[in-house]
């Protein structure tokens, strides 16, 4: 396997294909706008939503910079938990999944066009896994979430 085959391996499995952990998307898929708003009672936990504002924020930066477009929406770490505007309505939680799966299927075009010399430049080929694995990471949280509040599948 070569980098860039390696490279989309990692993509694919942090985000939709199940391997020794649960990917992002079966995180999220099939949650309600109130439960991806829930935060437990007492606990400084962030919502779903929030973790997923996070690593959307973080993903549509990384494909803006890769297609050359300039990223003007500049925001720190812990604005981009706020990144989309939550609600309890179905139709914007909706809305904020479909842009996770666009950024997704836009950053994978983009690295399966994606040459060596871009890999070495700038140690773009570390900070991509970093951004990768900074996804599994916020992916466990979401888990977590859901086991506490009781919407994650028992069969799991």
């Amino acid at each position: 396997m070569n980098r860039k085959d390696l490279i989309l391996n990692v993509l694919d499995k942090t985000y939709d294909q199940e391997s020794w952990f649960a990917p992002l998307k079966d995180s999220i898929e099939g949650i309600s706008a109130e439960q991806a708003n829930w935060k437990p009672t007492g606990e400084a936990t962030k919502s779903i939503w929030e973790n997923v504002n996070h690593l959307l924020y973080y993903k549509e930066r990384l494909v803006a910079n890769l297609e050359g477009r300039e990223w003007t929406k500049k925001l720190d770490g812990d604005e981009t938990f706020n990144f989309t505007e939550q609600s309890n309505h179905k139709n914007e939680w909706e809305k904020v999944f479909e842009r996770l799966e666009n950024a997704h299927l836009s950053l994978r075009q983009q690295l399966n066009n994606i040459t060596e010399e871009d890999l070495n430049r700038d140690s773009f080929e570390i900070k991509l896994m970093d951004i990768l694995l900074h996804e599994a990471y916020h992916t466990g949280q979401i888990i977590q979430i859901r086991k506490m509040q009781g919407s994650w599948p028992s069969h799991r």
